[in-house]
């Protein structure tokens, strides 16, 4: 295996150990912003990855959600960690979350591990190499039109007024088969990566919510790019990931939608 993969695999199975016990137990919440919020089990995750990431790779740089990393800057290689995907599920106790652990060479995402611990559902990718769920080769689906697809969103939890999102779901519900949002968007580009939906957008992600998924989507045959159709890089303002097959469509929507957006 990919020396930078298994150390990632390893990592995140330790680190959902550490959610898996915490899942059923009382949740210490803090809150971060007005809705924005942090849990105890977040920390801990956090704590355990970029200690076993800077134990194993004291060069590497790290982008952690929560603060603890040591920055990306001029650095050939950096984590982006995601200690846990889907805080509010979790918080909830909605089984939808996971460890997200991504490395990305000179701006360029080459390795992904995502666990989501409830499940033990592990999704793995590294450059060249293929992507691969519990250790099994995984693909895009084979779906060729929007209206026969199933999609994905995220909304943000904090400026949702200000979120134009709604817009744009309104017209992928009127033109898909359906559209979900579960709030945990590296599970999302999990499930386009392993077929289970056809296509994924969301807007203002940052780059630990989505190093890991790009690569897996890629890996698994599709498509990952920003709303003008350049490679999307982790981090950037749009992303619209897909089987590659409804890309084109999924495109001409949200440019449309913007267009409208932009003018209103």
């Amino acid at each position: 295996m990919n020396p930078f993969l298994e150390a990632a695999t390893e990592i995140a199975e330790k680190a959902g150990a550490i959610l898996r016990a915490d899942h059923e137990r009382p949740k210490e919440i803090a809150y971060k912003g007005e809705v924005d919020l942090v849990t105890e089990s977040d920390r801990r995750s956090e704590r355990l990855v970029v200690s076993e990431l800077r134990r194993r790779f004291p060069d590497h740089s790290i982008v952690a959600e929560e603060g603890s990393g040591n920055g990306a800057a001029g650095a050939k290689y950096c984590w982006h960690v995601d200690p846990l995907d889907g805080t509010t599920n979790f918080a909830h106790g909605y089984p939808c979350f996971a460890v997200s652990i991504g490395l990305v060479e000179d701006g360029e995402p080459i390795v992904g591990a995502i666990l989501n611990p409830v499940y033990g559902e592990l999704f793995t990718a590294a450059r060249g190499e293929g992507a691969f769920f519990n250790h099994r080769p995984i693909h895009v689906s084979p779906v060729e039109s929007l209206s026969q697809s199933l999609v994905a969103t995220g909304f943000p939890t904090h400026h949702r007024k200000k979120s134009a999102n709604i817009n744009y779901y309104w017209e992928f519900t009127l033109r898909s088969h359906g559209v979900r949002r579960d709030g945990a968007a590296a599970l999302d580009l999990c499930a386009v990566a392993c077929g289970r939906f056809d296509g994924f957008w969301e807007f203002g992600l940052k780059s630990w919510d989505t190093a890991a998924g790009t690569i897996l989507v890629r890996e698994a045959g599709g498509m990952v790019t920003d709303i003008q159709g350049n490679p999307y890089h982790p981090g950037a303002g749009v992303m619209i990931a897909s089987n590659g097959k409804i890309h084109g469509e999924m495109r001409e929507i949200i440019e449309r939608v913007s267009e409208q957006v932009a003018k209103a």
